[in-house]
């Protein structure tokens, strides 16, 4: 059965869901018989890499909120991260573009290492304060997961036309935030829900996957 899960790197509910949603996968028996693909999403596309504003600074202008509202913003998301075990360093983190990494998740999804790759990069920019739009960075958080060939494929347009149908088919579906969990293709979770609500969906949708799979064809 597949889970296909759109979601973008600079999105803190997105780490936190995806916390969630592994620690319901970790416990279900059948977890084995389940393929769990990332897609691109980008909360916006027309970002500005910038190294010398701070993530608090590009909230309030955003937004269109005081910085001390900001502030008060990434301050709830490092805490509700922390309980998933997740230490937020928002203070760290860089304002950047993410379609560059969304192309070098595609990259890992044709080496089989989709699921490393997004991992690391979550990591590099919530916790280590890396620049996930320098084609250099992602080379280098590419290599420490195994992939090959990253820093050629992301100087040129390589995965650019996967990405583009990710987020027209996110459109499609009508998704406007993220984390979107799409199970088998039917069902829909929004948000970063608690485990036991991607436990039960699992559970559901996996039923109603083997008991089609056992339907006799034609």
């Amino acid at each position: 059965m597949k889970i296909e899960i759109w979601s973008d790197i600079v999105c803190p509910f997105c780490y936190i869901g995806k916390r969630r949603f592994e620690n319901a996968l970790a416990k279900f028996d059948k977890k084995y018989q389940i393929e769990v693909i990332y897609k691109s999403f980008q909360l916006n596309p027309e970002i500005k890499t910038d190294m010398d504003k701070s993530v608090v600074q590009y909230l309030s202008e955003s937004k269109g909120v005081t910085l001390e509202k900001a502030r008060e913003m990434t301050e709830y998301v490092t805490q509700q991260a922390g309980i998933e075990g997740l230490d937020y360093k928002m203070d760290k983190a860089v304002v950047a573009n993410t379609f560059r990494s969304h192309r070098l998740l595609h990259l890992a999804l044709a080496q089989g290492l989709q699921l490393e790759m997004k991992e690391r990069l979550l990591k590099a920019y919530f916790i280590e304060g890396k620049n996930i739009d320098d084609v250099s960075i992602l080379a280098d958080l590419a290599k420490e997961v195994g992939i090959t060939n990253a820093e050629e494929t992301l100087k040129n347009d390589n995965f650019t036309d996967q990405v583009k149908r990710d987020l027209m088919e996110s459109k499609q579906i009508g998704i406007q935030g993220v984390p979107f969990f799409v199970f088998n293709g039917k069902y829909g979770i929004s948000g970063a829900q608690e485990s036991k609500v991607f436990a039960e969906a699992i559970e559901q949708s996996f039923k109603e996957w083997e008991e089609d799979a056992l339907q006799p064809k034609g």
